[in-house]
């Protein structure tokens, strides 16, 4: 595959773009149109494209799971939404390919106002009254990037800027290094600064012509913290069949549970209740096994057959960062028009052929007794051309997957598997 800087999208979010300034160099022309505080799209709406999140990120998980058997984690959501404004301006056959893979079943002038609402759904737990816990924080933003003197299409310009917030910041790509340094700057102030470095040196040049940015930030507190006296070292069994003593955390409360021959489920809640961290954890060795059978409909029943236990759960703290090159993968998965010359992204700009050389994405992940804090940013580079009980016991001392999703819509916000700990 063709390595040429062109097109970058980038997936950060944080609810006011106009709340950023620009970056030096770069000004912006917005489009005539404001996003949309109230799109037209119900349940129904919202719900498509909530399930064609989790079965892209499903699909994208598995494909990278077959290829890494170490630690894995990303933000399907992320990725998708970076994707799909990416698909606003995609025509032909270059559309109807990413359409199927990320999995859209909407009519084209529905897809973007869903995704708009879907986001907004995803911050209503920020206006939460939790007392004594702050509330879950989940931040989005949008941005478009564009070549100064290059002529953008106006429906494309409005339908980014209704739905998804992203202006358009006229941006000298010649002066490469000013540009990857300011974009980064921006991408390490939404997500907190645990983000850095997205854009590598060589991957803007010259020849770059747009770069859409999209990137998430989550921060949530426990609904039942872990109480940090009852953290002892414990034995982790790793992937590869080594062990590793780490600090293992504990408690014993009511949680959602699932349980069946091979395979444990549980559901931690955040404060107030809006998110929740899934953990699916199989038996020894078994771990290939569940990502291969894991898709939405597969999640979904699991889910559904959550009931309320007393739980007596242990597991490790960890941290750690991610990041892939997603480009083959997505080719792969049955998008090739996309990437390559014959790519038709006509409804960006026809002053110039445009497809898309790589996709990046790069995701962090902490979890302690407290809570979790994640944060990622994707880029897609295009270049031109219950009763109480017994408890029962849960211990996470083996290869597990967790996923931290949104409970309202059940939109994946970010998937990982744990291998190996340090």
């Amino acid at each position: 595959m063709r390595w040429i800087s062109g097109l970058l999208i980038v997936a950060l979010l944080l609810p006011l773009v106009s709340a950023c300034a620009p970056p030096q160099g770069a000004t912006i022309v917005s489009a005539s149109s404001s996003r949309e505080p109230e799109p037209d799209a119900g349940d129904a709406e919202i719900a498509s494209v909530a399930a064609a999140v989790n079965g892209f990120g499903l699909d994208l998980y598995r494909a990278l799971a077959t290829e890494r058997d170490g630690n894995l984690f990303f933000s399907p959501y992320s990725i998708a939404l970076a994707l799909t404004m990416t698909y606003a301006g995609a025509r032909g056959q270059t559309a109807e390919e990413m359409a199927a893979v990320l999995g859209l079943a909407l009519p084209d002038e529905q897809v973007h106002p869903a995704m708009n609402a879907l986001d907004l759904a995803l911050h209503a737990g920020e206006d939460l009254d939790l007392d004594s816990y702050e509330p879950p924080i989940f931040r989005s933003a949008n941005a478009l990037w564009g070549q100064d003197g290059l002529g953008f299409e106006e429906e494309f310009l409005e339908t980014l800027a209704a739905n998804y917030g992203a202006g358009m910041r006229v941006t000298d790509f010649a002066e490469t290094e000013e540009a990857r340094l300011a974009i980064n700057a921006w991408v390490e102030e939404q997500t907190e600064d645990r983000i850095k470095d997205l854009i590598k040196p060589g991957v803007l040049s010259a020849l770059t012509r747009l770069v859409l940015t999209n990137a998430v930030y989550f921060k949530a507190q426990w609904q039942n913290p872990f109480s940090e006296s009852a953290t002892e070292d414990g034995v982790f069994h790793q992937g590869n069949g080594t062990n590793v003593t780490v600090p293992m955390m504990r408690q014993t409360e009511s949680l959602g549970y699932y349980g069946e021959d091979g395979l444990q489920v549980v559901e931690l809640p955040y404060a107030g209740q809006s998110h929740s961290m899934l953990i699916l954890l199989p038996e020894g060795g078994q771990l290939a096994d569940l990502a291969a059978g894991l898709d939405e409909a597969r999640l979904q029943e699991l889910v559904s057959r959550l009931e309320r236990q007393s739980v007596a759960l242990t597991m490790p703290r960890f941290e750690y960062e991610a990041e892939f090159e997603l480009g083959e993968m997505l080719a792969e998965m049955g998008m090739p028009t996309a990437f390559g010359e014959g790519a038709d992204f006509t409804g960006m700009t026809t002053e110039t052929g445009l497809f898309i050389s790589e996709v990046v994405h790069k995701a962090w992940v902490a979890v302690d007794e407290k809570g979790t804090e994640a944060a990622a940013a994707t880029a897609v580079i295009m270049v031109g051309s219950a009763m109480p009980m017994e408890p029962v016991e849960m211990t996470v001392d083996r290869p597990f997957l967790f996923a931290i999703r949104h409970r309202t819509t059940g939109a994946l916000l970010f998937v990982g598997q744990v291998v190996e700990l340090e």
